[in-house]
């Protein structure tokens, strides 16, 4: 019964997906030339990519939520830009859409390391963040304790998004404990719908954010997330080599935003206390 449950769920979830990606499609028929801010002012309009989940946008009723979905309108409101939303699963294809300038700002949570601060610009933080384990609680795993010690994940396969950023942490993690662990990288569903999976039982082991992980929880009490992968890491929004001015803006408007207690509203709406 709880596997039905699980299962509606999922179907759901996708479906929700498909159906407001496919109403925001004509969005990504963004300029092709570059845009820094002036030329953002000048058509009114800030273009932003993110994902489609609790984090990112989703729909809830007759409502639109999200934590990157409320830091954007509350951006809109200081601005006085309209700010478009596009939506795409891929941190990859994201990034390839900004480079294509089909979007101003990529408006998810990025851990950011050396390799992509070569090709993008950073906002401040957005959160701060870590990478967790997702499997399944003693109780729901036939009594399986979970893993606890990273030493444990030798020979062990674990599932990601595709181009997920924890991919190059496993990699490092494999180094550092001297043996393999297998990652699958799944070209279809969102750390969340991995998530869903270890719940289910389809899979034993997923990566996701701790953010992500805890909204997960709040749905899926099958699942234990209490076990971490990496250090805590700063996460950004992303911006083209050729949006300096945009940067500041939004490094202004971010700032204007925590400042006036607006920030924290919204982050304790969707992860809690920090």
């Amino acid at each position: 019964m709880k596997s039905r449950k699980l299962l509606v769920v999922y179907v759901i979830l996708l479906v929700c997906v498909l159906i407001v990606m496919f109403r925001l499609w004509p969005y990504k028929k963004a300029p092709v030339a570059p845009r820094d801010y002036p030329e953002i002012k000048a058509e009114g309009i800030l273009r932003m990519v993110t994902e489609y989940n609790q984090s990112g946008y989703y729909v809830a009723g007759d409502t639109i939520e999200g934590f990157q979905y409320e830091l954007s309108q509350a951006i809109a409101a200081l601005s006085g830009l309209e700010v478009q939303t596009q939506l795409e699963m891929s941190l990859a294809e994201s990034f390839k859409e900004l480079s294509d300038n089909q979007c101003d700002v990529i408006a998810r949570n990025i851990p950011i390391n050396s390799e992509i601060k070569e090709n993008y610009l950073f906002t401040e933080p957005i959160v701060f963040n870590k990478q967790v384990l997702v499997q399944r609680t003693e109780e729901s795993n036939n009594g399986i304790k979970p893993i606890r010690n990273q030493l444990d994940l030798a020979q062990k396969t674990l599932y990601i998004p595709k181009n997920s950023p924890a991919l190059l942490r496993l990699q490092n993690l494999a180094h550092e404990i001297g043996d393999t662990i297998y990652v699958k990288e799944d070209e279809l569903y969102s750390s969340e719908q991995l998530a869903i999976m270890v719940a289910k039982g389809d899979i034993d082991y997923a990566v996701c954010d701790q953010q992500i992980a805890r909204l997960s929880k709040d749905n899926l009490p099958e699942i234990d997330i209490d076990t971490d992968i990496s250090f805590t890491q700063l996460q950004s929004w992303a911006v083209r080599k050729d949006s300096p001015i945009l940067l500041d803006s939004l490094n202004s408007w971010l700032s204007q935003i925590k400042q006036s207690g607006l920030y924290d509203q919204i982050y304790k709406r969707y992860y809690g206390k920090k």
